[in-house]
């Protein structure tokens, strides 16, 4: 089973796809290229203060607009900042994963949030598990940031693109060496426009690849 957990496909509440008819687009070129299951994970941060019930609402509305066959899932990508923290707290949440007990989470691309560490530790407190959204991209990581990571049990989610430079050299190589390294537990495409489809689906089918895509949490 083909699934992409990363996607910025509900159409209207972030800076991704702007309009149901795009939505539907998407999904319709998606099952073609063989993807059975996707999780919709729109932002959620300060600069993007979506309400969990406004996103159901919303994705209730896709669902109800779309009759294909992917599987469509509604999760959250949540910048762990000081809305992130309020939201732990109250656990209002919209975790990823087919149990309900992991949060895809990202970091701004260039400094790291105060106390990251800190925040992880109490995420799993929380009772979940982590997932740290496409952590090639974080300029102020290194590899041995990667090792210890990795070794603390958070898991990794790779940006398909990035392998292909759709971020920039520094980050395709640091995806190649995460991906040989196998620190990688899943993938997503990260789509936010139509355009994006042909560029990462072409690097989905790679031996090392394809096992990530073929994963689910």
């Amino acid at each position: 089973m083909i699934t992409d957990h990363h996607s910025h496909v509900l159409p209207g509440v972030d800076d991704g796809v702007r309009t149901m008819e795009e939505s539907l687009v998407i999904l319709d070129r998606l099952a073609r290229e063989g993807v059975e299951t996707l999780w919709l994970t729109p932002h959620i941060m300060e600069d993007v203060p979506n309400e969990t019930e406004a996103l159901r609402t919303r994705f209730a509305e896709l669902q109800a607009a779309y009759s294909g066959p992917i599987r469509l899932y509604l999760a959250a990508e949540y910048m762990m900042d000081s809305l992130f923290v309020e939201r732990l707290e109250t656990r209002d949440l919209l975790p990823i994963g087919t149990q309900g007990d992991h949060l895809l989470v990202e970091t701004s691309c260039f400094t790291p949030p105060m106390d990251l560490d800190g925040l992880l530790q109490r995420i799993r407190s929380a009772g979940y598990f982590p997932v740290l959204a496409h952590p090639e991209r974080y300029f102020y990581m290194d590899r041995k940031d990667y090792r210890r990571l990795v070794a603390t049990g958070l898991q990794l989610q790779l940006n398909l693109g990035s392998l292909g430079g759709a971020y920039g050299r520094e980050v395709r190589n640091k995806a190649r060496w995460l991906l040989r390294h196998g620190f990688y537990t899943i993938a997503g495409s990260d789509l936010h426009r139509e355009r994006m489809v042909d560029t990462i689906l072409s690097y989905r089918h790679p031996r090392r690849i394809l096992p990530l895509m073929e994963h689910t949490i």
